[in-house]
């Protein structure tokens, strides 16, 4: 006799749950229980219920096997199709994560009410049919003459966005609205990611305008619960659409995806700080090699890991009909100024003549007033008495204000010299908002930072004073750019940090307006030859080969293991054994460290791209293993830790943004 089974995919973090289980269905939810509906399961050895997704449905024949019957389903909709877990176990087998957790990234909260209306209306939502539509997006993809056949041939592209504004919005955005619109025009979805709520907004704006609101989903942190799992149900049905998100977008279980697209990939909002940590650009390239759908990256800059892809030949590199740059200039303080000035008086000048004209922008390092302040006397800087926080002033003249507690600090003295004097190491937004303000009387000074969002400003005359990507767009463009603080940005303790500057500067001189000028300050060398040439590429391609002999991403990938130090060791012999060729100068460590107050190891693989499934499956399968070992000395009253710290005896992240070599 045979019988008919489910295999199940559990909503468990516990990395030893990671598989299929299956279950028996009672013969009352025999027609229930389908692929893709939501259900209820006992866990036997939890001794609870835990829910989970209906993945496959089978039959058996061996009938005597003891199985667990499934305990009830949870809703008719069928919410995980066989697509989505299939783009959910490849990424969790390529970041040796959990398919579970890659899971709660892409399928959002249920929410009754907005299931049930959409259950009410069968899920089908008319095709539509797009003529005009399709004539102007071909229209705005002919800057780019071989694009849209490439696109619809299923290729992988990178495009260098043009440094524009058209109509004042960003040119970028209507590259992607187009592209999108083209692919949906032909009867197949689209899917694209971008940073943040600035740059969805953008999209969603030109996107109107060549579809209509029914073909166009929303997929976004901040919309509401119903909101977004009602946007997240219009994904599953048969009629094309075009979702536009953040950096979970590109999970979306569209049908018959034609596109995915990637606005600026070197954004860190693009990487997801949650397990598996897989970058929208990795899940973006294997959704691609499993749907067969067009890849495309575009950005003002390029980064090191798409620039990688391009030199092996992987993804195409697609130029303009007409290569466009804003005009860079490199400005630096002559002899005779003070080494001290921070506006060299060629810039000065340069803001002058175009402040007569309409808005100025000038970007600055971080927000605030004055961000950091250093004793007066021998320059060391100050920090809090009570927490050891860095202290920042809100203003001149104020009491200094600890970063981390919000402490006062009444009464300071140095703990070197017990001088009492400070000075402002730094300035900020504010800062740099009023010293121009008394530079350019009675000119309009707009301050734009995360404390102060502004979105747009009008095309009057003011001194714009923007952190970072928050620059307010403006109608016409700029009429001049002044970048300050570059040398201080180079500083930071980053890998990359070039790339970022790079490619925060190039978004700065994208909203310039027709031969206006850009003025760079302080910056020499490779970073402000490849702005001021405006060839970022090139400069992707010099990083690229600086890291390849050392192995340092993206030349190579990296995974960071950390936990018991007994459980390390053995995850490094297992992954030598499992691995052949493997060299010993991948190994980095292991070396001490504390966690939550117990000792343990960290360890850090260096591997090539080709060993990457060996390297990862051994890595999953010893933090499998370190789970089970511990599980089973808690179950024997062996371990005094909390079940949080035995559930995290083992960690593993591969591909780390910036690992701590």
């Amino acid at each position: 006799m045979t019988r008919r089974i489910a295999r199940i995919q559990l909503e468990s973090p516990l990395p030893q749950l990671d598989r299929l289980f299956d279950y028996a269905i009672p013969a009352e939810l025999l027609e229930a229980a389908v692929p893709g509906v939501r259900v209820k399961v006992p866990l036997r050895t939890a001794g609870r219920m835990v829910e989970g997704y209906v993945v496959e449905i089978g039959d058996e024949d061996d009938a005597d096997r003891p199985l667990s019957e499934l305990d009830q389903v949870v809703s008719a909709a069928p919410v995980l199709p066989e697509r989505l877990y299939r783009l959910a176990r490849a990424v969790a087998d390529r970041a040796a994560g959990s398919a579970a957790d890659v899971l709660r990234l892409a399928v959002p909260k249920r929410m009754v009410r907005a299931e049930k209306a959409w259950l009410a209306s069968d899920g089908a939502t008319p095709p539509v049919v797009l003529s005009a539509e399709r004539a102007r997006a071909a229209a705005v993809l002919e800057e780019f003459p071989t694009l849209l056949e490439q696109l619809r041939a299923g290729e992988r592209v990178a495009v260098d966005a043009p440094p524009r504004l058209v109509d004042g919005r960003p040119a970028w955005a209507r590259l992607l609205a187009a592209a999108a619109a083209s692919m949906l025009a032909d009867g197949r979805s689209a899917v694209v990611a971008v940073p943040d709520h600035r740059d969805l907004d953008l999209l969603q704006e030109q996107l109107l305008t060549l579809v209509p609101d029914s073909a166009l989903v929303r997929h976004d942190a901040g919309q509401s619960g119903p909101e977004r799992y009602a946007g997240y149900l219009r994904t599953l049905e048969d009629a094309p659409c075009v979702v536009i998100g953040n950096r979970s977008a590109v999970y979306a279980p569209v049908r018959d995806a034609g596109l995915v697209a990637l606005w600026d990939d070197g954004d860190p909002l693009l990487d997801e700080p949650l397990a598996p940590y897989a970058h929208a650009r990795d899940v973006a390239l294997v959704r691609q090699s499993l749907d067969g759908c067009a890849l495309l990256f575009a950005g003002h800059t390029r980064t090191t890991d798409v620039e990688r892809l391009v030199s092996i030949g992987f993804v195409a590199e697609v130029q303009t009909a007409r290569r466009a740059a804003p005009r860079v200039v490199l400005s630096t303080a002559p002899e005779h100024e003070q080494s001290s000035a921070r506006i060299p008086s060629a810039s000065f000048r340069a803001v002058r003549e175009a402040i007569d004209s309409g808005p100025v922008l000038v970007q600055v390092a971080r927000p605030g007033y004055a961000p950091s302040l250093v004793c007066a006397d021998c320059r060391t800087p100050t920090r809090c008495a009570h927490c050891g926080g860095p202290l920042h002033a809100r203003a001149r003249g104020a009491t200094p204000v600890c970063a981390w507690c919000g402490r006062a600090a009444h009464a300071w003295s140095c703990p070197q010299c017990s001088s009492t004097r400070l000075r402002l190491a730094s300035s900020g937004s504010e800062r740099t908002a009023d010293e121009l303000g008394r530079a350019f009387a009675g000119a309009r000074v707009i301050v734009a930072d995360g404390a102060h969002p502004v979105r747009e400003v009008d095309d009057r005359p003011a001194l714009v004073v923007a952190t970072r990507g928050a620059e307010p767009l403006t109608p016409h463009g700029y009429r001049a750019v002044l970048l300050l603080d570059g040398d201080r940005m180079l500083q930071a303790p980053d890998l990359r940090i070039g790339e970022h500057c790079l490619r925060w500067w190039s978004n700065a001189a994208a909203l310039a307006g027709p031969d206006a000028p850009v003025h760079l300050v302080g910056v020499t060398g490779p970073v402000a030859r490849a702005l001021a040439s405006w060839t970022q590429p090139n400069y992707a391609r010099l990083e690229l080969a600086e890291r390849a002999p050392l192995h340092m991403p993206p030349a190579a990938r990296v995974a960071r293991l950390e936990g018991d130090t007994p459980a390390v060791d053995a995850a490094l012999r297992t992954l030598a054994e499992d691995v052949p060729g493997l060299p010993a100068e991948a190994i980095l460590g292991p070396v001490p460290i504390d966690r939550d107050g117990y000792p343990g190891s960290r360890a850090l693989i260096r591997f090539d791209y080709g060993r990457g499934p060996l390297v990862t499956r051994s890595l999953r399968a010893s933090v499998v293993a370190a789970a089970m070992k511990a599980r089973g000395r808690a179950a024997a009253g062996k371990d005094s830790r909390s079940r949080k710290a035995t559930r995290n005896t083992l960690a593993v992240r591969v591909d780390l943004a910036d690992p701590e070599l």
